[in-house]
């Protein structure tokens, strides 16, 4: 029943978020083990940035000893360097259907460090 209610949620924020074509959309996802995020073009399609907490441990090994809620916000941080170099200010936050806890809040928190907007 768990997953249905994620599938409710997930469809009805991208029929809300469908409408915002001027900002590109960040868009999460998670498993039980990695975090992954991807920005993407709303009028194109395409993936203009991405990382994930593979690439975080792989980049940078002593990370693998940090708390799962820092390496996301570190990843969230570095996400947001990347954007920033696209000269990107503003995005949408697309939490594909997740609550806005733990790991998702924490994402969102390293990119508003990175200095991002949404």
């Amino acid at each position: 029943m768990p997953r249905m209610n994620l599938k409710i949620r997930r469809k009805r924020l991208r029929y809300r978020l469908k409408y915002l074509t001027d900002r590109p959309r960040l868009s999460v996802h998670k498993t039980n083990k990695y975090v992954y995020a991807q920005l993407i073009d709303q009028r194109s399609g395409n993936v203009l940035a991405s990382y994930d907490t593979k690439r975080l441990l792989k980049d940078d090994p002593k990370v693998s000893e940090l708390h799962e809620m820092d390496k996301v916000a570190l990843m969230g941080e570095r996400l947001g360097e990347e954007i920033k170099k696209l000269k990107i200010e503003t995005i949408v936050f697309d939490r594909s259907g997740y609550k806005y806890h733990g790991k998702i809040k924490a994402l969102a928190e390293g990119l508003r460090k990175a200095g991002l907007k949404f």
